[in-house]
């Protein structure tokens, strides 16, 4: 009875090589299209005139401001949102509390808000003629059109993906072992750094991936808050524009080449952690000891 319903499943889900081919071959052809075909024409355009002037164009004070600047904000708003997402996933996941459906909502906002539109609150609350314009010019403190507008926009568009990796996971793997950990003594230091982080740091690692590579990568909010002022607050994907509005089409390749082989080196280190993630979820054994 068994090998007739394997049969039966099996045929029933069994596809003609005529359908699969036609899928494989429309899959690989989007994959060529809208994927494989800008990247190489971006490594094309930028190669365009040789390595020595590709060199250079990287080399230009300007673009190497830009590239420190991109660096800058990355370094100051992935630790932190790191911080944030493990409290507010820890929270989500492991207590119940008044208001926790509110706190998962207000995480989602930059996902549901246009990074523009982010953009342009913090220059209504931070600008010359927004809520606090005032107070921040008579004590001598620039946010808009400076570098900490910059880390504040970033901030604000890549909060949510930290948490958001790190939330279902959490909530998939219950408070059972936290529980127990309290019981047998140990203190919420001891409990998140022997339990909880273990079984999270691959989730961990692809949330701070993510957030790294779109804070590198932002454009609307960082535009609106910068003000492209040349080598002060132009970030790479600002310089990409200059260099683009400018004719300038190799030397701008030649930046946007950057942030393609940021994309690579993502989508590499991505792939890596959810093999990792997966190898480690299919090789957990289930524990079971006397009651």
């Amino acid at each position: 009875m068994k090998t007739t319903t394997r049969f039966e499943i099996s045929s029933a889900t069994k596809d003609s090589p005529l359908v699969k081919a036609l899928i494989l071959f429309l899959s690989l052809s989007f994959f060529g299209v809208f994927l494989l075909l800008p990247l190489f024409s971006v490594f094309t355009e930028a190669l365009h005139k040789g390595w020595v002037y590709y060199f250079k164009a990287i080399a230009e004070p300007d673009t190497w401001s830009a590239i420190k600047l991109t660096l800058l904000a990355a370094a100051i708003a992935v630790p932190l949102n790191l911080v944030f997402g493990i409290a507010a996933s820890w929270a989500i996941a492991k207590f119940d509390f008044r208001g926790k459906h509110l706190l998962i909502t207000l995480i989602d906002i930059p996902f549901s808000v246009s990074p523009v539109i982010a953009g342009l609150v913090f220059v209504l609350v931070f600008g010359a003629q927004g809520w606090f314009g005032s107070w921040l010019s008579d004590h001598d403190i620039k946010i808009i059109f400076a570098v900490p507008g910059i880390i504040l926009a970033t901030i604000f568009v890549t909060f949510p993906f930290v948490a958001r990796e790190l939330i279902p996971l959490m909530e998939a793997q219950g408070r059972e072992e936290e529980e127990a950990a309290t019981v047998l003594g140990a203190s919420g230091w001891q409990t998140f750094w022997h339990v909880t982080l273990p079984n999270i740091k691959w989730g961990l690692l692809y949330g701070v991936i993510l957030c790294n590579a779109r804070a590198m990568g932002e454009f609307g909010a960082v535009s609106v808050v910068s003000g492209h002022i040349r080598g002060y607050t132009n970030t790479i994907p600002l310089q990409v524009e200059i260099l683009y509005n400018e004719y300038n089409y190799v030397a701008a390749f030649a930046v946007a080449s950057l942030l393609a082989l940021l994309a690579l080196l993502t989508l590499a280190a991505k792939t890596y952690v959810e093999w990792r993630l997966k190898t480690e979820t299919n090789a957990a054994p289930a524990i079971e000891g006397p009651l």
